[in-house]
């Protein structure tokens, strides 16, 4: 059933051209529907819908401090998923992983022992759990035989997610030039993870968990606010603040939300909670289109019909609140012109469908049906038609 206010919905939707498509972000719109964020960076999306809640300096970059292991848990999940190695497999403790993370560090550690082995099920608590330094560096180690190469891996793969302004200088996240990440990207890669590697996901929510006779707790501050998150991490940067990524899920709705320059983790603490619960509490589903179902069509120039029909492969959803929503709106955007031949299933465009003047998701449109070549004749009027548009 479809939400009244949306029987009209693509009478606003307009037919665009454009060389990319863009994701959209939530600016000044957000600050208005909650005032008073201490945070400075934010970035807050519902997880099945991808519609983004609030977004302020998305794109500013800063040091993810102990955010980057979020990288590294990925790198060792992949590694594990496509049978690189096993959860026993086992890797030993170098001089290097012991100085620079274990005990004679003074930072966070799961007190491996110098040349001990260890297996990677072990190491992989140590991170995702307790934080541990000296885990994320004999990690890195024992997958790319130094720490460098394995943070040269890190970067790579934010490229290859699409997370492109996020580098990584190490596999801990200790002070380092090169390390800088964005509120944006944390999230998308805080929801790749849980996507893709599930029964891992898990352990984030894991309170404590004991190794070689040493009890240690989940170093997460926001697992004790009491609201449901179950994951994933925070970190500090002296001059960048305090910094954290969590997700939440109640009654299906699952968030994921970064913030980062705050000044004091009860401030951390404080807004997340209060973000989180405003999110939750304000909000609902509101579905706009079934699969399959046309959207809205497409001019096609030079083939054997005129236009075609676009259609979303999944259901077009966004979350929108649940009180005195604005109108939605939508608009098709596409490379003008679009030529045939057209495949059935080749994606042609986006909808970028808006809450008021607020942006609220993009959805790739793909062509229901195949576009062959025109006739001559055919062709030759498009052509100018083209022309005279152009001119236009």
């Amino acid at each position: 059933m479809r939400w009244p206010d949306l029987s009209k919905f693509l009478t606003a939707c307009v037919v665009a051209c454009a060389a990319a498509f863009p994701t959209p972000y939530a600016r000044a719109a957000d600050e208005t529907r909650l005032p008073g964020l201490k945070s400075r960076q934010i970035y807050l999306v519902e997880d099945k819908s991808g519609t983004v809640l609030l977004a302020q300096n998305e794109n500013q970059a800063f040091p993810p401090a102990s955010l980057a292991k979020l990288m590294t848990m990925d790198l060792v999940f992949e590694a594990l998923k496509q049978g690189e190695v096993t959860a026993d497999t086992t890797y030993r403790v170098s001089e290097n992983a012991w100085r620079k993370g274990g005990a004679p560090s003074g930072t966070t550690t799961m007190f491996a022992a110098l040349r001990s082995e260890i297996r990677i099920e072990d190491l992989i608590r140590g991170v995702v759990i307790h934080n541990a330094n000296d885990a994320c560096i004999i990690l890195a180690e024992g997958l790319s035989g130094s720490e460098a190469r394995f943070a040269e891996r890190m970067s790579a793969r934010a490229r290859d997610l699409g997370l492109t302004r996020s580098l990584f200088g190490n596999a801990t996240g200790l002070p380092s030039e090169e390390s800088r990440s964005t509120a944006r990207d944390l999230v998308e890669l805080a929801r790749h993870i849980y996507h893709q590697y599930p029964d891992y996901y898990r352990l984030y929510a894991q309170p404590d968990f004991e190794w070689n006779k040493i009890f240690q707790r989940n170093k997460n501050p926001l697992l004790s606010l009491g609201m449901g998150i179950d994951g994933l991490g925070a970190g500090y940067a002296e001059g960048s603040g305090f910094a954290a990524v969590a997700s939440v899920e109640r009654d299906g709705t699952r968030l994921f939300l970064a913030l980062g320059g705050l000044q004091s983790d009860k401030d951390r603490q404080d807004e997340a909670r209060r973000v989180l619960d405003w999110a939750l509490s304000s909000f609902t589903t509101r579905v706009l289109f079934q699969p399959g179902e046309a959207i809205g069509q497409a001019s096609i120039y030079g083939g054997d019909r005129h236009a075609i029909d676009l259609v979303a492969r999944e259901a077009v959803d966004v979350y929108v609140p649940s009180r005195n929503a604005e109108r939605l709106s939508g608009r098709i955007v596409y490379r003008w012109p679009l030529r045939a031949p057209v495949a059935e299933g080749q994606q042609v465009g986006v909808l970028k469908i808006f809450e008021g003047e607020r942006p609220l998701k993009e959805v790739p449109l793909y062509a229901a049906a195949p576009v062959g070549q025109g006739s001559l004749v055919s062709r030759a009027t498009d052509a100018l038609l083209e022309l005279a548009l152009f001119w236009l």
